[in-house]
């Protein structure tokens, strides 16, 4: 019988320690899911879990200010690295592996995906305020606004997630249409600046000027009407196209999968069945969920081979070349190619 995650309060966030880890997974959740993620994704935390990573379950709160949302993640992590390690050591378990930024993995679905992002993207900033002005003003209309937010937050950390792979799991670049159902009450709310900063244009402007993200998979679904597919026609309407179509465009290979399935797949509150909000098909076939588990464990130890080949290289500057990693190529060509579904990893043991 495989044992089951066991998740206690830490800080601000519920985190499951596991007494042997080869790495620690950041989850954030979707918009209202990602309040409650040990209850609205228990399932897919138990197969972090029972891959061998410690997990850390990290609620946000509703707000249209996205940014010190995403900083306050990186704060918390912060806080996290210490409080983890003492708790594993009080417990008898490993406690070094929370020492390095190369064991931590940020994995994120639907909103979430847009926090780690942000994090991404002032990781490239390098902490400096006036690189920082520059680029947000370069894409955003309430800049001044925007940069406030930035300062504010930054005061109480240095950190960034440079070093730290992350997971795209139907990434949704949410703004405030995608909070505000009635059209015409979130245009109002935009026009009078009240709405979400920064908005979905000026998230892709800002990933689009960024040169990394090559630490970054992305796992998308087939029938996703919310974040869109890879298999869409229109770039402008489908944020996982547009986000497939720019990591095509950096320095390292693409690294990701389309599997079957609906946006709501990941959230499993159920041992069998996964609830799905439309009401004509109300549950996700357990095929589903295990075609997404299988892929979401298996680009999680590519990203891992990705990170050890950087440093390697990075370290032996005079070999001219890193080695090959197993299984680490596009799906499909850097142009117009898409994917398929028969475009599935190895089986994995999960």
């Amino acid at each position: 019988m495989r044992s089951q995650p066991r998740f206690i309060p830490l800080s601000s966030s519920w985190v499951s320690i596991h007494p042997e880890p080869k790495g620690v997974v950041q989850f954030i959740g979707g918009a209202f899911f990602g309040t409650f993620p040990t209850i609205f994704y228990r399932h897919l935390l138990g197969e972090f879990f029972q891959a061998g990573y410690t997990v850390i379950a990290l609620p946000f709160r509703f707000s249209f200010s996205h940014w010190p949302i995403a900083i306050n993640l990186l704060k918390e992590q912060a806080v996290l690295r210490q409080v983890i390690s003492q708790e594993a050591k009080r417990m008898g378990f490993a406690c070094d592996i929370y020492r390095e930024d190369a064991n931590y993995f940020w994995v994120g679905h639907s909103l979430g995906c847009k926090y780690i992002a942000l994090l991404e993207i002032l990781g490239d900033l390098e902490g400096d305020l006036e690189v920082t002005r520059v680029a947000v003003k370069k894409c955003t209309k309430q800049s001044e606004r925007q940069l406030r937010q930035i300062r504010e937050s930054l005061d109480y950390t240095g950190n960034s997630i440079k070093d730290q792979p992350s997971l795209l799991i139907a990434p949704d670049i949410s703004d405030t249409q995608s909070a505000i159902p009635v059209r015409s009450l979130a245009k109002l709310l935009d026009r009078f600046g009240w709405g979400v900063l920064p908005t979905r244009e000026e998230t892709k402007c800002l990933v689009s000027n960024s040169p990394l993200f090559n630490l970054t998979a992305l796992v998308s679904l087939s029938e996703d009407s919310i974040a869109g597919s890879i298999q869409d026609q229109d770039v402008q309407d489908s944020d996982v196209l547009w986000l497939y179509e720019q990591l095509n465009k950096r320095a390292l290979p693409f690294l990701g999968i389309e599997v079957p399935g609906k946006h709501l797949v990941p959230i499993g509150i159920k041992s069998d069945f996964v609830l799905d909000i439309n009401p004509l098909d109300i549950f996700v076939s357990p095929s589903e969920r295990a075609q997404l588990h299988n892929a979401i464990i298996y680009y999680l130890s590519q990203l891992k081979q990705r990170l050890k080949s950087l440093k390697s290289s990075s370290a032996s500057e005079n070999s001219g070349s890193c080695e090959q990693l197993p299984d680490e190529r596009p799906v499909g060509s850097l142009a117009t190619r898409r994917v398929t579904r028969s475009q599935t990893p190895p089986a994995t043991h999960l």
